[in-house]
């Protein structure tokens, strides 16, 4: 049985907010399953359903391709096969890159209320920047934010802290100061690492597991619902 969901902290002395990409502002899972499926396809393997997938998700596309083929092989045949299932796993998905992928209810009016308060925005990921940067221009979600770090702008990624803190120093802001927002333990691990509070949407990937479980600042049902806990 899971925990019950922790309250949600009203967080006061916030002047800006750092928020995932993936599971958390979009549902990404079908482009996943898409390029993923379409990657299996030319090593003649089987598709791939899109909840399996989405348990892959979060860590990265290095982790999540390496899932993905230790569906089939063992360990050291995934790593003879990874270099070029992540070449076409990255061809693929760059044709499909926000194709098939859908905003989360709350998103933009939270972003916009989160603009209204005066917070300054970042979006951090583990999905690769032009991926990133992509996908938000796509979904129209780029110009709320000032700062867009990828899984591939820093040597260490989430649930490393090393780019939540860039952000804390690109915007002269103290951790305390800036609440970092997601759907997966790997957000959460950050901001406690970076010493930021955390909020955690319920709808997102978080590897299969239940968010719940995971030590935030509350469950928020949206990011709208976000902004309306936060204040400066």
């Amino acid at each position: 049985m899971n925990a019950a969901a922790p309250a949600i902290v009203a967080l006061k002395g916030i002047a800006a907010a750092i928020i995932d990409l993936d599971g958390t502002m979009l549902d990404t899972a079908p482009d996943f399953q898409v390029a993923v499926n379409r990657m299996r396809a030319e090593l003649d393997l089987a598709p791939l359903t899109q909840q399996t997938i989405v348990d892959f998700v979060g860590k990265g596309s290095e982790n999540l391709i390496r899932r993905v083929l230790g569906v089939d092989y063992p360990a050291p045949e995934v790593e003879q096969r990874f270099s070029a299932a992540l070449d076409s796993y990255q061809s693929h998905y760059a044709v499909v890159n926000g194709s098939y992928a859908t905003l989360y209810p709350g998103v933009v009016d939270g972003l916009q209320a989160m603009r209204d308060k005066g917070l300054r925005l970042a979006c951090v990921t583990n999905k690769p920047l032009a991926f990133a940067e992509a996908l938000l221009e796509k979904t129209g979600l780029r110009g709320y934010f000032e700062v867009v770090y990828g899984g591939d702008s820093f040597p260490l990624k989430k649930p490393d802290p090393m780019p939540l803190l860039a952000v804390c120093a690109d915007f002269q802001l103290q951790p305390a100061q800036v609440v970092a927002i997601g759907d997966s333990s790997n957000d959460a691990q950050a901001a406690r690492a970076a010493g930021c509070p955390v909020f955690n949407v319920p709808y997102g990937y978080n590897h299969g597991e239940s968010i719940q479980n995971v030590d935030s600042d509350g469950i928020v049902a949206s990011l709208l619902v976000a902004a309306q806990h936060i204040s400066h």
